[in-house]
């Protein structure tokens, strides 16, 4: 989701907070886990709370051409976002994109303090792309960061969208696409 149809929310939130070390995102470290455990210390030092954290999501659109994209895309296809954002995240930007169907995680919270996440699935977007193939579906999955790849490497067609040079790089099976327009004439020619 973040990344190819809204802005990165992590980003989003360093940027209104200026704490810098909130702009880490999967692009830069693969480590999932690492990732979120340095997130939720650097909230709870900060005095961050998820209230504040849903203030700045509340303010934020889709990127620019993303809701064409999506429309035109679930004319033809079924659409699942699979994503590693959180429950608690995803609403404001989901009621803009027309209430998309998400696969997600969750916050663990108390007292509006985030003190940890629960994982739907460990690499559940891999697992995700496998339970629709058991369905007997045909899978073309998008993504932005290394947290997708396994995800692209389970489908039937994975596509690169607005990747890092080193995302790319290191995953050169995948074609790499810049804009929307270019991703939905990729995936209609799949159909």
């Amino acid at each position: 989701m973040e990344g190819v149809l809204t802005p990165e929310i992590w980003i989003a939130v360093a940027e209104q907070t200026g704490i810098a070390e909130l702009r880490r995102t999967t692009r830069d470290e693969p480590d999932y886990d690492k990732l979120m455990r340095s997130r939720i210390e650097i909230l709870d030092r900060q005095g961050i709370t998820l209230s504040r954290i849903q203030g700045v999501i509340g303010s934020l659109t889709p990127l620019p051409g993303a809701t064409a994209f999506l429309a035109a895309l679930r004319e033809q296809v079924q659409v699942v976002i699979v994503s590693d954002t959180f429950e608690q995240f995803a609403q404001p930007l989901l009621r803009q994109l027309g209430w998309p169907a998400l696969f997600c995680n969750r916050l663990i919270v108390e007292n509006d303090r985030i003190t940890g996440y629960q994982l739907r699935l460990p690499d559940q977007k891999r697992r995700s792309a496998a339970a629709l193939q058991s369905l007997n579906y045909e899978v073309i999955a998008a993504g932005d960061s290394f947290n997708d790849t396994s995800m692209l490497t389970q489908a039937d067609h994975g596509l690169l969208f607005r990747a890092p040079p080193v995302v790319v790089q290191q995953f050169p099976q995948f074609p790499a696409v810049q804009d929307h327009p270019e991703l939905l004439a990729r995936i209609r020619a799949l159909l």
